[in-house]
């Protein structure tokens, strides 16, 4: 009963600008991180999460995926992030299609292991799915951090 499935999904259409990088190991993730956080800039998007904790919890989920696909997949990893007018599309593939995610449960947060379970509570939308000799794993996230309005029939 140690983990939970992460939803096998297809990943939802996502139309907008692509950014995308190419990575082989985690010494690169700094940079990829510090490229995301620059085109959030120039998309006028300010990377100090005080003034937009949206843009930092993308930042987050991008370098958990990413790191998990470098750690658990097999390279070479592709992470893309769709910046869209719903939100973002964050996608990161690998070479290891036969191994799914699978969010660890009733570890001690202090061993880690965590970085499946944040990403879902920080996504409208999860999943995962196999494309050819690709594994993909993919969130939504909100461009906003404000509490979603529902119409009441």
């Amino acid at each position: 009963m140690g983990r939970l499935a992460w939803p096998l999904r297809p990943l939802p259409d996502g139309r907008g600008e692509v950014w995308r990088w190419r990575l082989a190991a985690l010494a690169e993730l700094p940079a990829a991180r510090a490229g995301l956080r620059s085109r959030l800039e120039g998309a006028g998007l300010p990377h100090d999460d005080d003034q937009d904790p949206a843009s930092e919890q993308l930042v987050l989920a991008f370098d958990e995926l990413a790191s998990n696909a470098l750690r658990h997949g097999e390279s070479p990893v592709v992470a893309t992030v769709v910046a869209g007018s719903g939100g973002w599309l964050l996608d990161v593939s690998d070479r290891a299609p036969g191994s799914m995610p699978a969010p660890v449960v009733d570890r001690d947060p202090a061993k880690g292991g965590m970085g499946l379970q944040l990403v879902a509570r920080l996504s409208v939308a999860h999943g995962w799915y196999v494309d050819e000799e690709c594994k993909h794993v993919w969130a939504c996230l909100p461009t906003t951090t404000a509490e979603p309005e529902y119409a009441i029939a």
